[in-house]
Parts: structure tokens; C-alpha cells; sequence
């Protein structure tokens, strides 16, 4: 299997500024690589179904990383970055 690029979109930076550098580095470090080796199976990822369907939620302690996965390019794009309370409404 190959290993997965990782790229950001800007709605997931401005999160990412909003929720501080700690969170981001630990998804740097420990989500991000874990993605790039596989991001469709994991103990913190599930896919979303209904409304969300398409989309994979990483569960980052009371954070959750949304992306999607685009097979023919090889990239996961990271999509948004919110608090638990806040993911699904």
C-alpha cells in the first residue's frame, strides 16, 4: 500500500489556530503519520454515514479531525478540526 499524502484546507487551519498549537502538534506527530499508513482503519477512525457519508471523523481525545480520502490521488485531505460538542451539529 502506499502512503498517503496529507493536505490541509484553509476551513482546517483557521480550526486548527482557533484550538492552538498543542493539539496541532499531536496531530502532526501521532495522527498524521497514522493516516499516511492507513487512513481508512484505526481504533480512533470511523466512517460517517448519512449526510456525512464520504467523509472519515479521527477522534483526538474531546477533538475530532474530519477528512476525506481521494484513492486515485493518493491524498487524505484534512478537512476540519472541531471540539466533540460542537462535530456533528
Amino acid at each position: 500500500m502506499y502512503d498517503f499524502q496529507i493536505a490541509e484546507t484553509k476551513s482546517f487551519q483557521k480550526s486548527r489556530k482557533k484550538y492552538g498549537e498543542k493539539l496541532y502538534k499531536r496531530i502532526k506527530d501521532i495522527v498524521y503519520p497514522q493516516l499516511r499508513e492507513n487512513p481508512y482503519f484505526g481504533p480512533n477512525i470511523k466512517r460517517l454515514k448519512g449526510e456525512f457519508e464520504g467523509f472519515y471523523r479521527y477522534r483526538i481525545g474531546n477533538y475530532r479531525l474530519f477528512y476525506l480520502i481521494e484513492e486515485d490521488k493518493v491524498i487524505v485531505v484534512v478537512t476540519d478540526l472541531r471540539s466533540r460538542q460542537n462535530a456533528y451539529g
